[in-house]
């Protein structure tokens, strides 16, 4: 009998085919890892971005722009991973 608890898609693969899945289900998860920790330190950025935002003449802004820049590479990674680890039964 066939093991309902595995998508439709994914049951007649061959090995190789299960290895690559595996691999890229590995990859998902590991972009979600990075995601997390680029969210974490978006937050603690976010301290310095007050004062960055209060006291920085025009333009001269950097902690503004690494706070945005680790927002979307948090954002990018963790949309990236969960695509690369669709279909899996851990979620």
């Amino acid at each position: 009998m066939a093991n309902l608890t595995i998508p439709a898609q994914e049951r007649g693969l061959a090995p190789e085919h299960v290895e690559n899945l595996d691999k890229r289900r590995q990859w998902g998860l590991t972009f979600q890892v990075i995601a997390g920790q680029f969210a974490f330190f978006a937050v603690l950025l976010t301290l310095w971005t007050g004062q960055d935002l209060t006291y920085s003449p025009g333009w001269m802004r950097p902690m503004f722009y690494l706070n945005v820049l680790t927002g979307v590479l948090a954002v990018t990674f963790g949309l990236y991973g969960t695509w690369l680890k669709r279909g899996a039964q851990e979620f």
